[in-house]
């Protein structure tokens, strides 16, 4: 194989992993933003996002156009955030945070079970409502459907920064994920930002599904996703919303470049050998900061 030719895979797969990336910066957030406020590492998030893949879809079969259809999954994504916090993680305030953890895997099986009862186990093919040509420019194979789905990603996640940096709401949240006493004894409500926090991360577990499920089938499966976006945020740093936008976008970029230039059957791996050489390496991840207890 000729160095150009090679130079052009290297280019295409490239920019496939970086639209993939994407979503997986969006799925990482929302792990970061709990994390950061909470301590409890969200290991509901992939069937949270498969869940909301699902509800779209039922959605659109419902004959709801689909810009309607995303907007309600959307909000019952916030809802399903709303509902876990209040209902299995508020009762376990003052417990230990292993408790809360063990929680949230029940989530999980428990959503894995409620999709299998209402969808089944079959593969459900996403309804296309994305221009779905492709096209050539630059000597690289362009998608329409990933072009926007990655536009509508950085947008999310622009909002999602904005949102977080300036506005009242998202200041508590930052406060609060400081130091909660300090944020009390400012009048700031603890429990009020923990559910606005849990509402962020189903909006963007829901967002995520619903770009994967256009991309991908929707199966029970698609839930492995949420763990290469605990790759990304190990990455990234746990506590670090730039590093969870970097560590997305370069497990995607990883994953796709080593599979496709390599052995395809690597690509399911890489996001897990990325985890395990930054917890070897560098634990505190790229942009978080390492932490020294005097004793």
């Amino acid at each position: 194989m000729s160095s150009a030719v090679m130079f052009k895979l290297c280019e295409q797969f490239f920019v496939n992993g970086l639209m993939v990336g994407g979503i997986y910066s969006l799925i990482a957030i929302g792990i970061v933003v709990v994390f950061k406020s909470t301590k409890i590492f969200n290991f509901a998030v992939g069937d949270m996002l498969m869940v909301g893949g699902f509800i779209t879809f039922m959605f659109i079969q419902m004959g709801i156009p689909p810009l309607a259809a995303i907007i309600l999954a959307v909000l019952a994504g916030g809802v399903m955030g709303l509902v876990i916090e209040r209902f299995a993680l508020r009762p376990m305030i003052g417990q230990p945070i292993l408790a809360a953890i063990m929680v949230t895997l029940a989530i999980s099986y428990l959503l894995k079970g409620i999709t299998l009862l209402i969808w089944g186990g079959h593969p459900k093919v996403f309804p296309q409502f994305l221009p779905g040509h492709i096209f050539r420019a630059g000597g690289i194979v362009w998608s329409h459907e990933l072009l926007w789905t990655f536009g509508m990603t950085m947008l999310l996640l622009a909002i999602l920064g904005i949102f977080y940096k300036f506005s009242r709401i998202g200041l508590d949240m930052r406060a609060t994920a400081e130091d909660h006493q300090l944020a009390q004894t400012r009048g700031i409500s603890v429990k009020r930002i923990f559910s606005i926090t849990w509402a962020v991360a189903g909006i963007t577990a829901v967002v995520g599904g619903i770009f994967l499920g256009m991309k991908l089938s929707l199966n029970l499966p698609l839930a492995d996703v949420g763990l290469k976006a605990f790759a990304a945020v190990i990455f990234g740093g746990l506590e670090s919303i730039w590093g969870a936008l970097v560590g997305g976008l370069i497990v995607g970029i990883l994953e796709n470049m080593i599979g496709g230039l390599i052995d395809p059957s690597l690509q399911e791996i890489v996001p897990y050998m990325i985890l395990l050489l930054v917890l070897v390496f560098r634990p505190e991840g790229l942009f978080g900061l390492k932490r020294i207890e005097r004793i």
